[in-house]
């Protein structure tokens, strides 16, 4: 069975209002229905989907800079607008043009040191190189 695309991410936190913030504020998600489950949590959308669940966490946890994942990406309607909003609240951000394109990204921490990454939907233009060496 092939897989249809990604259905949401999990982020466990200490910092569980102040991420909720962020990711309100920042991303523009919004708050959602979300199942009684036992942990403390919130389910954050994009649209009517439920993209960012997160929930309170019960064990010390850690960034995306020391773990195997990365960061997760998004795609957005208005690059310029969302890195001005993260900008305006001083959170630093790294913006960069993926090589051989003129699509452009940025990457930049949620208050729990997990790693995001925005991309703006791409012109039509030249295709992304393929990387076949597996290494990001």
């Amino acid at each position: 069975m092939p897989i249809e695309g990604l259905d949401h991410i999990n982020i466990v936190t200490p910092r569980l209002e102040t991420t909720r913030a962020f990711l309100v504020e920042i991303l523009g998600l919004r708050e959602g229905g979300r199942p009684h489950f036992e942990a403390t949590g919130y389910w954050l959308y994009a649209g009517d989907r439920p993209l960012i669940h997160i929930q309170e966490a019960r064990i010390p946890v850690g960034s995306s800079h020391v773990c195997a994942l990365n960061h997760v990406a998004f795609r957005v309607t208005d690059f310029d607008e969302l890195v001005a909003r993260l900008r305006a609240r001083e959170v630093p951000v790294d913006v960069r043009t993926v090589p051989g394109t003129t699509v452009r990204q940025a990457f930049f921490d949620d208050p729990n040191g997990v790693r995001l990454e925005i991309g703006e939907t791409p012109e039509a233009g030249p295709p992304r190189p393929v990387n076949n060496d597996w290494t990001g």
